[in-house]
């Protein structure tokens, strides 16, 4: 199977857990209990990174299992290419770190995309609204376009990314960019 369909399923599974989720069932993501990603390296807007470096991610608490397939690494943008990459988690699962399979390309954007479907160990999602103090982006649906030149070749609505990618607040999670040297 796939990473992309791998992750699919996980989603698609989680979901099914979590879709009788209101603002006071523990799946909503809200409030002080949810994990937030504090931070994101190399950071948000950096230039000149080592392209051979890992790309970390440093949660508020312990993170599922399967979570590290719902971050996904793209050449250029949101509708770019996706990187093939291993992911690991540190012991206590509050780092995540990502190893592209190959190093990454000289002089190139690249966007880490998280889904706002990340949980936390306490069955929690992500807070996506904490994101931009370390240097997110938001992700709309106008971002990742539409037809065969967007993600998931424009069928992001309720097809493949559907509820999964997309937050309470209708983005599709949060996306952290940098340039290589």
């Amino acid at each position: 199977m796939s990473r992309t369909a791998l992750a699919f399923a996980t989603l698609a599974s989680l979901l099914t857990l979590g879709a009788c989720s209101s603002a006071t069932n523990p799946g909503d993501g809200l409030g002080a209990d949810a994990p937030v990603a504090l931070s994101v390296l190399p950071a948000a807007a950096t230039t000149s990174v080592d392209p051979a470096k890992p790309i970390t991610i440093t949660f508020s608490m312990s993170m599922m299992s399967g979570m590290e397939m719902l971050v996904v690494v793209h050449e250029g943008s949101v509708t770019g290419p996706q990187v093939p990459v291993s992911s690991s988690w540190s012991t206590d699962r509050r780092v995540l770190t990502i190893a592209p399979s190959t190093m990454l390309k000289a002089m190139t954007t690249y966007a880490v995309h998280l889904s706002p479907s990340l949980q936390g160990t306490n069955g929690r999602m992500i807070d996506v609204t904490q994101c931009t103090a370390i240097g997110c982006v938001h992700v709309s649906g106008g971002m990742m376009g539409s037809g065969t030149g967007g993600m998931m070749n424009g069928s992001w609505g309720a097809g493949m990314m559907g509820a999964g990618w997309q937050a309470s607040d209708g983005t599709f999670g949060m996306l952290f960019t940098f340039t290589t040297a």
